[in-house]
């Protein structure tokens, strides 16, 4: 009896798909010091409803947007989960171990690198199916990978390396030196851009000769970036600043006071406005007209952020759970 009884067990815990599980319990946590963003345009975070939310199990992190599809990975869990922009349904979960440091959506593929075995996992959008794994891990398990001119781009060593891989074949083609603490990269205007918090600057590399043609110096610990809206922008640790960057010039344009120092957060770029995440502030607006914060919203949730199918999605990593709404809510709301 007790036989039949494990048996029966083990197979009821089979069937049961993980992206249907409810939310994992997340442990108490001490409250994080409240950041001091910028006043006269601080609302709190209720006023913000989303127009949907994906349950996700364990602390969603990373997103990465597709044409019909958006993805999230989860590094407790060691899953990555496909969700469908058109609802509030998870269609997909794939296993990952310990996903980290970026996700993206290039050649057919999603590009998840592993913090446990040190490479990049390449699923198949097509299949929801793991097709390759990439021996280029990540520098960091808070980073980002890009593509860009026909190859994906991963800082892979603390020490200051980018490695460059051909999508396929799946191998390294090359290796370009950069300031050592390099962990963030994205494409954008044609060029690769790669921040260094330990140096304070942003690395500019260009594609045809896999050269560093410029260091561009910002605020302290420069890490998450975005390319859009006309320019390149860095959020700034230390100071929790950003930093606009004409890709024209490869110079500085301006910094911007955010008010949102410390470690995490996130920074993207689309319709019509820069979005910035951080803890206790989740969403933040910018206007790249004016370089002006427009809206805070302050409260619980927030980290990983981007734009995409006509909405802002935040992952709310201690909530377990995606939000997506539209950006057009916060254009009515008075401080």
């Amino acid at each position: 009896m007790k036989r039949i009884l494990i048996v029966l067990l083990v197979r009821l815990a089979m069937i049961v798909p993980i992206f249907a599980q409810q939310p994992a319990q997340q442990p108490e946590q001490s409250p994080a010091p409240q950041k001091p963003g910028v006043a006269g345009v601080q609302h709190p975070m209720s006023n913000i409803v989303p127009d949907a939310q994906y349950a996700i199990n364990g602390n969603p992190d990373w997103l990465a947007i597709g044409e019909d599809q958006v993805w999230v990975n989860s590094k407790p869990t060691d899953f990555v989960f496909r969700m469908d922009p058109k609802n509030s349904e998870i269609v997909a979960a794939v296993r990952v171990p310990k996903p980290c440091s970026g996700l993206m959506i290039a050649a057919g593929t999603l590009w998840s690198p592993s913090c446990e075995e040190n490479v990049i996992y390449r699923i198949d959008v097509a299949t929801n199916k793991v097709v390759a794994k990439v021996p280029a891990g990540p520098a960091n398990t808070e980073g980002g990978i890009a593509f860009g001119a026909g190859s994906a781009w991963m800082p892979s060593d603390p020490k200051g390396i980018v490695s460059r891989i051909d999508p396929a074949t799946n191998k390294v083609i090359a290796q370009i030196e950069v300031a050592p603490g390099s962990f963030t990269a994205v494409y954008g205007y044609g060029l690769v851009w790669v921040s260094s918090t330990d140096k304070n600057l942003i690395s500019v590399i260009h594609p045809a000769s896999n050269q560093v043609i410029r260091e561009i110096h910002v605020d302290p610990a420069p890490r998450f970036m975005a390319a859009g809206e006309g320019y390149v922008w860095s959020l700034n640790q230390t100071n929790g600043t950003v930093t606009k960057i004409d890709p024209s010039t490869l110079s500085v344009v301006t910094t911007i006071e955010v008010g949102v120092p410390g470690t995490g957060g996130d920074i993207a770029a689309g319709e019509g406005a820069i979005w910035v995440s951080a803890r206790t502030i989740p969403v933040t607006r910018i206007d790249p007209a004016t370089n002006r914060v427009t809206a805070q919203f302050v409260g619980p949730g927030g980290d990983a952020m981007r734009v995409g199918h006509g909405f802002v999605w935040l992952s709310n990593g201690r909530g377990s759970n995606v939000w997506r709404f539209m950006p057009s809510k916060l254009s009515n709301l008075a401080p």
